[in-house]
Protein backbone atom coordinates (compact mmCIF):
# COMPACT_ATOMS: atom_id res chain seq x y z
CA UNK A 1 0.00 0.00 0.00
CA UNK A 2 0.97 3.39 -0.70
CA UNK A 3 2.55 5.29 2.61
CA UNK A 4 0.76 8.24 3.61
CA UNK A 5 2.66 11.01 5.77
CA UNK A 6 1.85 11.90 8.95
CA UNK A 7 2.32 15.56 8.41
CA UNK A 8 1.81 18.04 5.69
CA UNK A 9 3.17 21.53 5.16
CA UNK A 10 0.92 24.52 5.07
CA UNK A 11 1.27 28.28 4.84
CA UNK A 12 -0.44 30.60 6.80
CA UNK A 13 0.10 34.42 7.87
CA UNK A 14 1.72 34.25 11.52
CA UNK A 15 0.50 37.53 13.60
CA UNK A 16 3.58 38.50 15.94
CA UNK A 17 4.27 41.46 18.24
CA UNK A 18 6.75 42.79 15.44
CA UNK A 19 3.62 42.26 12.87
CA UNK A 20 2.33 39.58 10.25
CA UNK A 21 3.87 37.64 7.76
CA UNK A 22 3.36 34.33 5.90
CA UNK A 23 5.17 31.52 6.93
CA UNK A 24 5.29 27.25 6.72
CA UNK A 25 3.66 25.46 9.59
CA UNK A 26 3.85 21.76 9.88
CA UNK A 27 0.66 20.55 10.11
CA UNK A 28 -0.78 16.54 10.86
CA UNK A 29 -2.57 14.88 8.74
CA UNK A 30 -5.67 12.79 9.51
CA UNK A 31 -7.77 10.45 7.09
CA UNK A 32 -10.69 7.69 7.38
CA UNK A 33 -8.95 4.75 8.61
CA UNK A 34 -12.29 1.91 8.42
CA UNK A 35 -12.25 -1.15 10.97
CA UNK A 36 -13.16 -4.08 8.93
CA UNK A 37 -14.14 -7.42 10.49
CA UNK A 38 -14.58 -10.24 7.91
CA UNK A 39 -15.43 -8.04 5.03
CA UNK A 40 -17.91 -5.85 6.58
CA UNK A 41 -17.09 -2.30 8.13
CA UNK A 42 -17.38 -2.21 11.97
CA UNK A 43 -16.42 1.33 12.76
CA UNK A 44 -14.62 4.35 10.57
CA UNK A 45 -11.97 6.98 12.42
CA UNK A 46 -10.92 10.05 11.87
CA UNK A 47 -7.42 8.94 12.39
CA UNK A 48 -3.56 9.78 11.70
CA UNK A 49 -2.57 7.58 8.98
CA UNK A 50 0.01 5.60 10.80
CA UNK A 51 0.68 2.19 13.49
CA UNK A 52 -2.22 0.82 11.73
CA UNK A 53 -1.75 -2.95 13.32
CA UNK A 54 -1.39 -1.74 16.06
CA UNK A 55 -4.60 0.21 16.10
CA UNK A 56 -6.31 -3.03 14.25
CA UNK A 57 -4.63 -5.00 17.55
CA UNK A 58 -5.57 -2.74 20.14
CA UNK A 59 -9.39 -1.30 18.79
CA UNK A 60 -10.57 -5.14 19.19
CA UNK A 61 -8.36 -5.96 22.46
CA UNK A 62 -10.13 -2.25 23.74
CA UNK A 63 -13.31 -3.05 22.21
CA UNK A 64 -14.03 -6.84 23.63
CA UNK A 65 -13.83 -8.14 19.86
CA UNK A 66 -10.91 -10.28 20.66
CA UNK A 67 -10.02 -11.74 23.90
CA UNK A 68 -6.04 -12.31 23.17
CA UNK A 69 -4.43 -11.27 20.01
CA UNK A 70 -4.13 -15.32 19.14
CA UNK A 71 -7.67 -14.51 18.09
CA UNK A 72 -7.14 -12.73 15.38
CA UNK A 73 -5.71 -14.75 12.00
CA UNK A 74 -4.87 -11.97 9.44
CA UNK A 75 -4.86 -7.97 9.36
CA UNK A 76 -4.83 -6.28 5.67
CA UNK A 77 -3.91 -2.71 5.41
CA UNK A 78 -5.69 -1.65 2.02
CA UNK A 79 -5.30 1.93 0.72
CA UNK A 80 -8.48 2.74 -0.69
CA UNK A 81 -7.89 6.38 -1.75
CA UNK A 82 -10.30 8.08 0.43
CA UNK A 83 -8.51 6.92 3.15
CA UNK A 84 -7.26 3.37 4.94
CA UNK A 85 -9.47 -0.02 5.26
CA UNK A 86 -7.65 -2.23 7.39
CA UNK A 87 -9.38 -5.63 6.73
CA UNK A 88 -9.12 -7.74 9.98
CA UNK A 89 -9.95 -11.51 9.38
CA UNK A 90 -10.53 -13.08 13.16
CA UNK A 91 -10.46 -17.10 13.75
CA UNK A 92 -13.26 -19.23 13.93
CA UNK A 93 -14.58 -18.93 17.43
CA UNK A 94 -14.32 -15.24 17.66
CA UNK A 95 -15.93 -14.56 14.42
CA UNK A 96 -18.80 -16.70 15.97
CA UNK A 97 -18.62 -14.33 18.83
CA UNK A 98 -18.21 -11.43 16.94
CA UNK A 99 -21.10 -12.07 14.51
CA UNK A 100 -23.33 -12.90 17.82
CA UNK A 101 -22.64 -9.62 19.05
CA UNK A 102 -23.81 -7.86 15.90
CA UNK A 103 -26.98 -9.30 15.70
CA UNK A 104 -27.53 -8.80 19.30
CA UNK A 105 -26.50 -5.12 19.54
CA UNK A 106 -27.90 -3.61 15.74
CA UNK A 107 -30.73 -1.25 15.70
CA UNK A 108 -31.82 1.45 13.14
CA UNK A 109 -28.71 4.08 14.04
CA UNK A 110 -25.77 4.01 15.48
CA UNK A 111 -24.21 5.85 18.12
CA UNK A 112 -21.19 6.94 16.91
CA UNK A 113 -19.29 5.98 19.47
CA UNK A 114 -16.02 3.71 17.96
CA UNK A 115 -18.42 1.05 16.41
CA UNK A 116 -20.84 0.87 19.29
CA UNK A 117 -24.24 0.35 17.98
CA UNK A 118 -26.42 0.75 21.33
CA UNK A 119 -26.65 2.82 24.50
CA UNK A 120 -26.41 -0.24 26.74
CA UNK A 121 -23.14 -1.46 25.09
CA UNK A 122 -21.59 1.95 25.38
CA UNK A 123 -22.35 2.38 29.02
CA UNK A 124 -20.83 -1.31 29.19
CA UNK A 125 -19.55 -2.62 32.66
CA UNK A 126 -15.78 -2.64 33.25
CA UNK A 127 -14.04 -5.89 34.86
CA UNK A 128 -11.98 -4.80 38.22
CA UNK A 129 -8.17 -4.40 37.28
CA UNK A 130 -5.41 -6.18 39.30
CA UNK A 131 -3.43 -3.51 40.98
CA UNK A 132 -2.40 -5.96 43.49
CA UNK A 133 1.29 -5.48 42.48
CA UNK A 134 1.91 -1.64 41.92
CA UNK A 135 1.66 1.37 43.40
CA UNK A 136 2.92 4.52 42.54
CA UNK A 137 4.77 7.50 44.09
CA UNK A 138 4.13 11.49 43.97
CA UNK A 139 7.73 11.59 42.23
CA UNK A 140 7.03 8.86 39.58
CA UNK A 141 3.40 9.85 38.79
CA UNK A 142 4.91 13.59 37.80
CA UNK A 143 7.96 11.93 36.26
CA UNK A 144 6.13 9.62 34.05
CA UNK A 145 4.15 12.73 32.46
CA UNK A 146 7.45 14.21 31.82
CA UNK A 147 8.98 11.15 29.82
CA UNK A 148 5.74 10.61 28.18
CA UNK A 149 6.40 14.64 26.25
CA UNK A 150 10.00 13.52 25.82
CA UNK A 151 7.81 10.39 23.36
CA UNK A 152 5.66 12.39 20.98
CA UNK A 153 7.76 13.42 18.10
CA UNK A 154 4.49 14.21 15.98
CA UNK A 155 3.25 16.77 18.46
CA UNK A 156 6.55 18.66 18.67
CA UNK A 157 6.70 18.95 15.01
CA UNK A 158 3.20 20.09 15.17
CA UNK A 159 1.59 20.61 18.68
CA UNK A 160 -1.72 19.16 17.67
CA UNK A 161 -1.84 15.42 18.54
CA UNK A 162 -2.23 13.52 21.62
CA UNK A 163 -0.28 10.79 22.75
CA UNK A 164 -0.69 7.97 24.98
CA UNK A 165 2.18 6.17 27.15
CA UNK A 166 2.81 3.24 29.16
CA UNK A 167 5.01 3.74 31.84
CA UNK A 168 6.46 0.97 34.03
CA UNK A 169 8.17 1.68 37.33
CA UNK A 170 12.24 1.51 37.06
CA UNK A 171 12.04 0.96 33.47
CA UNK A 172 9.81 4.72 32.48
CA UNK A 173 7.90 5.25 29.39
CA UNK A 174 8.24 2.05 27.33
CA UNK A 175 6.22 2.39 24.68
CA UNK A 176 3.95 5.07 23.25
CA UNK A 177 1.87 6.45 20.23
CA UNK A 178 0.33 9.38 18.98
CA UNK A 179 -2.72 10.34 17.10
CA UNK A 180 -5.34 12.84 16.24
CA UNK A 181 -7.63 11.18 18.37
CA UNK A 182 -6.90 10.77 21.89
CA UNK A 183 -9.06 7.31 21.61
CA UNK A 184 -7.29 5.83 18.34
CA UNK A 185 -3.80 6.84 20.68
CA UNK A 186 -4.68 4.73 23.55
CA UNK A 187 -6.01 1.91 21.06
CA UNK A 188 -2.73 2.11 19.51
CA UNK A 189 -0.59 1.74 22.69
CA UNK A 190 -2.71 -0.90 23.49
CA UNK A 191 -1.85 -3.30 20.13
CA UNK A 192 1.71 -2.19 20.92
CA UNK A 193 1.63 -3.53 24.45
CA UNK A 194 -0.26 -7.18 23.19
CA UNK A 195 2.21 -7.38 20.35
CA UNK A 196 5.45 -6.59 23.00
CA UNK A 197 3.56 -9.11 25.52
CA UNK A 198 3.78 -6.55 28.26
CA UNK A 199 0.68 -7.23 30.54
CA UNK A 200 -0.91 -4.22 31.54
CA UNK A 201 -1.03 -4.68 35.41
CA UNK A 202 2.51 -3.87 35.56
CA UNK A 203 2.41 -0.13 34.77
CA UNK A 204 0.29 2.93 34.18
CA UNK A 205 -1.63 3.98 31.71
CA UNK A 206 -0.21 8.07 30.81
CA UNK A 207 -2.39 10.52 28.33
CA UNK A 208 -1.89 13.99 27.13
CA UNK A 209 -5.64 14.58 27.12
CA UNK A 210 -8.58 14.58 28.98
CA UNK A 211 -10.39 11.55 30.92
CA UNK A 212 -13.34 9.98 29.62
CA UNK A 213 -15.20 6.98 30.25
CA UNK A 214 -14.22 5.97 27.27
CA UNK A 215 -10.82 6.22 28.04
CA UNK A 216 -11.11 4.43 31.46
CA UNK A 217 -13.14 1.55 29.76
CA UNK A 218 -9.73 1.11 27.27
CA UNK A 219 -7.35 1.39 30.43
CA UNK A 220 -9.37 -1.52 32.37
CA UNK A 221 -9.33 -3.48 28.75
CA UNK A 222 -5.07 -3.05 29.25
CA UNK A 223 -5.58 -4.24 32.77
CA UNK A 224 -3.64 -0.74 34.03
CA UNK A 225 -4.50 -0.04 37.50
CA UNK A 226 -3.97 3.37 37.11
CA UNK A 227 -5.15 5.84 34.10
CA UNK A 228 -2.87 9.19 34.49
CA UNK A 229 -3.87 12.95 32.76
CA UNK A 230 -2.76 16.07 32.01
CA UNK A 231 -6.24 17.09 32.31
CA UNK A 232 -9.62 16.84 33.74
CA UNK A 233 -11.69 13.39 34.30
CA UNK A 234 -15.73 13.60 33.32
CA UNK A 235 -18.19 12.45 36.33
CA UNK A 236 -18.51 9.30 34.70
CA UNK A 237 -14.92 8.60 33.84
CA UNK A 238 -14.19 9.09 37.84
CA UNK A 239 -17.47 6.46 38.58
CA UNK A 240 -16.31 4.02 36.07
CA UNK A 241 -12.39 4.06 37.70
CA UNK A 242 -13.78 3.60 41.18
CA UNK A 243 -16.08 0.42 39.99
CA UNK A 244 -13.15 -1.05 38.58
CA UNK A 245 -10.38 -0.29 40.98
CA UNK A 246 -8.09 1.90 39.49
CA UNK A 247 -6.23 4.94 40.55
CA UNK A 248 -7.30 8.08 38.27
CA UNK A 249 -4.51 10.68 38.37
CA UNK A 250 -5.11 13.87 36.69
CA UNK A 251 -4.55 17.55 35.93
CA UNK A 252 -0.75 16.87 36.27
CA UNK A 253 0.98 20.22 36.18
CA UNK A 254 4.24 20.15 36.83
CA UNK A 255 4.81 18.48 40.53
CA UNK A 256 1.36 18.91 41.44
CA UNK A 257 -1.90 16.80 40.39
CA UNK A 258 -5.15 15.22 42.24
CA UNK A 259 -6.30 12.09 42.84
CA UNK A 260 -9.43 11.00 41.98
CA UNK A 261 -9.95 7.43 42.91
CA UNK A 262 -8.38 4.75 45.12
CA UNK A 263 -5.33 7.40 46.53
CA UNK A 264 -3.63 4.63 48.59
CA UNK A 265 -1.73 3.62 45.55
CA UNK A 266 -0.12 7.01 45.70
CA UNK A 267 2.32 7.86 48.23
CA UNK A 268 3.91 11.13 48.54
CA UNK A 269 7.63 9.64 49.14
CA UNK A 270 10.72 9.47 46.28
CA UNK A 271 11.09 6.83 44.44
CA UNK A 272 14.48 5.43 43.22
CA UNK A 273 12.84 4.48 39.94
CA UNK A 274 12.02 7.43 38.33
CA UNK A 275 12.95 7.43 34.26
Amino acid sequence: MTIRPATSSTIRIARRAGGTAAAARMVPEETPIALSYAGTTHAVMMASPADFEDFALGFSLTEGIIASPEEIESIEVQDVEAGIDIQIRLKDRANTRFEARRRRLAGPVGCGLCGIESIEEAMRSVDAVDASRLTLTADEITGAVKALSKQQPLHAETGAVHAAGFYMPGKGVVAAREDVGRHNALDKLAGALAKAGIEGNVGAVVVTSRVSVEMVQKTAAIGAPFIIAVSAPTALAIRTAEAAGMTLVALVRGDEFDIFTRPERVSSGVSKHVA
